[in-house]
């Protein structure tokens, strides 16, 4: 189980290098995230949003601790 104060703190302060992404096994999407800066700054934000609110899962779809 990962969890979701990490995953909050990593998404704030290098989500848009894709570090959140990365923590909670997501490679693809966080190789992704880190080309483009984070979606340009979108992809960042709705992530942000998605892992404070709750509805962020990791790879295995299990919901963050």
């Amino acid at each position: 189980m990962k969890s979701k104060t990490t995953a909050l703190i990593l998404s704030i302060f290098l989500g848009s290098l894709g570090v959140d992404r990365f923590y909670v096994g997501k490679i693809g999407t966080g190789i992704l995230k880190l080309i483009t800066f984070g979606g340009f700054g979108i992809w960042w934000l709705v992530d942000l949003i998605m892992i404070a609110t709750g509805s962020f899962k990791d790879k295995q779809g299990n919901p963050l601790q």
